[in-house]
């Protein structure tokens, strides 16, 4: 699709209207969609045919002290990521923090488990069983008086053949 022959000029009307803030067939924004949109003609015919016209009003735009809308745009999200930015490396300082306390958490449950493994298996050696009678028998071992029966010599003596 070949341009219009009055095309440029078009565009050369529809950026006098928009920087004089008159725009006739646009919202009248800084953007060239708005300068297309006013001089009706597709925006690819500023941004690849009249490049020389797309790059002119923006520097009439910044001319005037006017930031295109497109910059203000990228601004505002370059700050919004910024932000964001931020608020992930804070977090993941705190998820640092919170791995180094559950680690060390870890290993002193792991520690605390290893030492009552051990006095369980110290009091396991420790227990005394009394010979059992036939009454016993029938209703499980009776307890052991203190210091009154001798030290089982084998685990299975001591009824103790879980572990």
């Amino acid at each position: 699709m070949s341009p219009a022959p009055d095309e440029r000029d078009r565009i050369l009307a529809a950026m006098g209207r928009i920087l004089a803030g008159q725009p006739q067939r646009s919202n009248g924004a800084l953007t060239i969609v708005a300068l297309a949109e006013e001089a009706e003609v597709p925006r690819n015919a500023l941004t690849q045919r009249h490049t020389d016209l797309k790059n002119e009003f923006y520097e009439k735009v910044r001319a005037r002290g006017g930031i295109p809308d497109s910059e203000r745009r990228l601004r505002q999200q370059i700050c919004r990521l910024k932000e964001l930015r931020a608020a992930d490396a804070e977090e993941l300082r705190q998820l640092r923090e919170d791995n180094e306390a559950l680690v060390g958490a870890l290993h002193q449950a792991v520690a605390e488990n290893r030492l009552l493994r051990q006095q369980a298996a110290e009091q396991h050696r420790n227990i005394r069983v009394l010979p059992t009678s036939a009454a016993a028998g029938q209703h499980g071992p009776s307890l052991p008086a203190r210091g009154s029966s001798p030290r089982p010599s084998t685990v299975a003596e001591c009824g103790c053949l879980d572990t």
